[in-house]
């Protein structure tokens, strides 16, 4: 095509053949979008997709449901007149539905009633209120919205922080200089941005006031950081470690002596929340032993449910939060309503988190039992060899499914505890102990000892144990030394648990659903046979190579110890797009096993 100046352009020299032909086009696309408004007045003025529903006067256009409610959600078009345009009556079935006989259920219609709120009391229902009550002492509270604009402003001084690259490094000059220099230059940057976003506020946290005078802002600020990671794993992931290390540092006595104060505060938890009042008198803590706490922090899963049953839950829900704040909040000296709600929302992220990251390994725990039948063994045998396939165990079928089902069950314990884990890694993180600058051969890294944590794994091994007819493989739990430097390396291998089992979870659900489209069934059962069979080959391999005991550097680090189970696994998935069922992964909304962020 032949290259134009700015000045051709401008003076109108235009080609006939090239931008004539693009400026018809366009024309044409222009007519067709006209010809098609005029057709499509039954349509949403806004969106163009839905029938209309609603007639503004004011705005003299005509909107669906969705559409209205979004553009008159508030300012003065909240007090436009407007006119609905179908009717709804009720059906034979009891159920609102509109003139054109789709249903749809309305907060309006459901009715709950005494009996609905109620939790009947026996043995199971006081065992789950005796494991809230336990766990309470570890929830993190949720963040009130003063608090996240602070977790903003923390997670921005992170992401300019070069940290660890100037302290731990190996170099002459005194670490300790180095250390006090970094934190004093943090504690300015969060300083220098609190002004920046709030002049009053700043001036008031800098003027005529050493860094010391505001020790309890900095702690209060940097422990918003440390629990809002507790139940948002996935966030922080670049930043969360330099938070870590300034606050172990900050409590490392010869530092404190140069800072006269240090970073570390415990985790606002559920429990120590309820206490912080004395005045209270313990009212609001005795929430936790009230049975209504159940329906109040329950988890509504909409899988298999109609909207009319989900909008029931949630309503039985609602009421039983409003119940519980209205009886046990004093807001003289004690709780108002507002901090109890904020209370049951902690416990209820909490039951919701952890159903979230056990659903899966539940779930393969179930498909697993499938290959105890003498078909399915026989044809897709679980079976590894070592040196076969990167295998560094040999198990027959049998004994691969027990290591199977036994490293499952022991990543649903870790999971039910992850909580308990954070709040307890937190004493062997920032008790003050020295730690040592080692080349674990993936870098410097902190060698530390977590007693506390070794000590919580050790009973979570002992249960899972209890629980299986043998124990098969090693026992050593790696802490404190290369494989596991630090309590931080720690819970950054487990809490990609879930990260490595949902995409494939993910994957099996969907299945049956590609299998309804005629070209994607036909693509499976070229490729596999059926959809049974294409399950049955992920899971197959899954079982097999996800526990074979590969992915370390070296034979001690690898095998069957508690830490090698979840190696293998993370070796698994980074070879998946080798798999010749990776395809269907693709298919099934499969990105990585990183999220966004890929593998």
């Amino acid at each position: 095509m032949e290259t134009r100046t700015l000045k051709d352009i401008l003076d109108g020299d235009i080609d006939a053949d090239g931008d004539n032909r693009e400026l018809n086009e366009v024309s044409h696309l222009d007519a067709t979008e006209e010809e098609q408004q005029e057709h499509d007045e039954t349509l949403c003025s806004e969106c163009q997709d839905m029938r209309i529903e609603v007639e503004c006067y004011d705005c003299e256009e005509s909107f669906c449901g969705g559409c209205y409610a979004l553009v008159h959600h508030g300012g003065k078009r909240k007090t436009h007149n407007s006119k609905q345009l179908y009717e709804t009556k009720k059906s034979e079935s009891g159920k609102t539905s509109v003139a054109n006989g789709e249903d749809t259920g309305t907060d309006e219609d459901i009715k709950i009633d005494e009996k609905d709120i109620q939790v009947e009391s026996n043995s199971v229902t006081q065992k789950i209120l005796g494991e809230i009550k336990r766990q309470a002492n570890y929830i993190p509270m949720r963040l009130t919205y003063e608090e996240r604009h602070l977790l903003r402003l923390l997670e921005a001084a992170l992401n300019v922080s070069e940290y660890t690259d100037k302290v731990d490094i190996l170099s002459y000059t005194s670490k300790s200089k180095r250390i006090v220099a970094q934190l004093k230059e943090m504690c300015s940057v969060l300083a220098g941005l609190v002004v920046a976003s709030n002049m009053k506020i700043g001036k008031e946290l800098i003027e005529n006031k050493n860094f010391e005078d505001n020790a309890e802002w900095y702690q209060n600020i940097f422990e918003i950081g440390r629990r809002y990671k507790i139940m948002n794993p996935e966030r922080m992931r670049d930043s969360y470690g330099r938070l870590c290390y300034m606050v172990m540092d900050s409590t490392l006595p010869e530092i404190q002596s140069h800072m006269e104060f240090n970073l570390y505060k415990p985790i606002k938890t559920v429990v120590s929340f309820l206490k912080s009042r004395p005045d209270d008198n313990g009212k609001a803590l005795s929430m936790l032993d009230d049975e209504l706490i159940l329906n109040a922090t329950a988890f509504i899963s909409p899988v298999g449910k109609s909207r009319m049953q989900i909008n029931r839950e949630i309503k039985i829900k609602e009421s039983s939060i409003e119940r519980l704040c209205s009886k046990y909040s004093s807001p003289v000296k004690g709780f108002d309503k507002e901090e109890l709600r904020q209370v049951l929302y902690s416990i209820g992220d909490f039951n919701a988190y952890t159903n979230a990251n056990r659903k899966p390994i539940i779930r393969f725990l179930e498909r697993l039992e499938q290959f105890q039948d003498p078909e399915i063994k026989s044809q897709y045998s679980i079976g590894i060899q070592y040196g076969r396939s990167g295998a560094r165990l040999t198990h027959d079928h049998d004994r691969q499914y027990e290591y199977v089902k036994q490293s499952l069950m022991l990543w649903s314990l870790i999971q039910r505890e992850m909580v308990h884990l954070w709040y307890i890694a937190d004493e062997d993180l920032y008790n003050g102990v020295p730690y040592k600058l080692v080349s674990t051969g993936q870098g410097l890294n902190r060698v530390k000892a977590c007693p506390a944590v070794y000590k919580e794994m050790y009973r979570i091994v002992g249960e899972c144990k209890q629980r299986c007819k043998s124990w098969i493989g090693s026992s050593v739990i790696h802490l404190g030394d290369d494989a596991v430097p630090n309590a931080l390396f720690f819970l950054n291998k487990y809490i990609q648990v879930p990260s490595i089992l949902i995409p494939i979870d993910q994957c099996l659900l969907k299945i049956d659903d590609l299998a309804k489209d005629p070209h994607s069934r036909k693509y499976i059962e070229d490729q596999f046979g059926s959809p049974r069979d294409l399950k049955l080959s992920i899971l197959q391999d899954a079982f097999a190579h996800m526990f074979d005991g590969s992915g370390a550097d070296n034979f001690y680090m690898s095998g069957s110890c508690i830490d090698g189970r979840l190696t293998s696994a993370w070796n698994h998935t980074n070879q998946i797009a080798k798999k010749p069922y990776y395809n269907f992964f693709l298919l099934s909304g499969f990105i990585g096993f990183n999220g966004a962020e890929g593998f």
